[in-house]
């Protein structure tokens, strides 16, 4: 088995890929220990256990993504359902979630989260902070079904909501935290990116227009003034190269205590401010 998948990917993937990818899918799809998995002590599988096997290999041929194979991925620790009316979560998303969970305090706590996806931000944080009332919205009905099965799944309640919020007077409900991963990769980006992560994910949770890269943060930002509590912070995932524009937008909007951080390869990724 290990073989079949070695030798039907070489080329495709790096060797140190292909072993993830044999990790992965002999433990998530077949549920072989990954002790035995990296000590090859399971027994063969069965004619329907290597067609399905197969098929997997001929999807990751074709690029697709693992994790909308298998249907699941990890983040911060718990376990996602995926498909692909939604992102696949992103390690440096779990940054920008640790960021939220050390700068809060022990106290009730009201969250949003704009264009949840997946729910990925907003269920770690239900599960992270047991005492905070966690409210997430997305555009896409089929974004919230996800999001849906994944706080079941978790085991938190999640205040969900149909929301587009380029649309004006979305809400009149108070935060302590907004925070939001929107899109935010120009289409001029488009040309650098790979064929799984073009062919796959859905282009409206990840696109912008050059000519209005910031729509999103501008618009967020301007819902995060009317309706964050006195002292409430704002938190952003954001497009490397957009830092200091992102910043002096919200200067410009009078948030203070405005701080970037960078993510685990160096490259500036989120950030944070506060309401007077």
């Amino acid at each position: 088995m290990k073989n079949f998948i070695k030798n039907e990917l070489k080329g495709l993937f790096s060797p140190d890929e292909i072993n993830s990818l044999t990790r992965l899918i002999l433990e998530k799809e077949f549920s072989i220990p990954l002790a035995d998995v990296l000590t090859c002590k399971f027994n063969h599988l069965s004619d329907a256990e290597m067609q399905r096997l197969s098929e997997i290999v001929g999807k990751l041929k074709n690029s697709e993504p693992i994790q909308y194979i298998l249907g699941e991925t990890d983040f911060f620790g718990l376990t996602f359902y995926l498909d692909d009316s939604v992102l696949i979560p992103r390690p440096e998303t779990e940054e920008l979630v640790q960021w939220i969970v050390d700068s809060v305090k022990n106290e009730p706590l009201k969250i949003l989260d704009i264009g949840t996806g997946s729910g990925c931000i907003a269920v770690t944080l239900a599960k992270k902070l047991p005492f905070a009332e966690v409210h997430a919205w997305d555009i896409s009905r089929d974004a919230l079904g996800v999001a849906r099965k994944n706080a079941d799944k978790n085991g938190v309640h999640l205040f969900l909501a149909e929301k587009d919020i380029l649309q004006e007077s979305v809400s009149d409900e108070k935060f302590d935290i907004v925070v939001s991963n929107p899109p935010y990769v120009t289409e001029f980006e488009k040309g650098e990116m790979q064929e799984n992560v073009l062919n796959f994910e859905p282009h409206l949770a990840m696109f912008v227009s050059d000519q209005n890269a910031l729509v999103f943060y501008e618009k967020i930002a301007d819902f995060a003034l009317k309706n964050l509590n006195k002292g409430g912070k704002l938190f952003f995932e954001i497009n490397r190269e957009k830092g200091n524009q992102i910043e002096m937008l919200l200067q410009q909007r009078g948030f203070g205590n405005i701080e970037r951080q960078k993510d685990i390869s160096g490259n500036e990724r989120m950030i944070k401010a506060e309401r007077g």
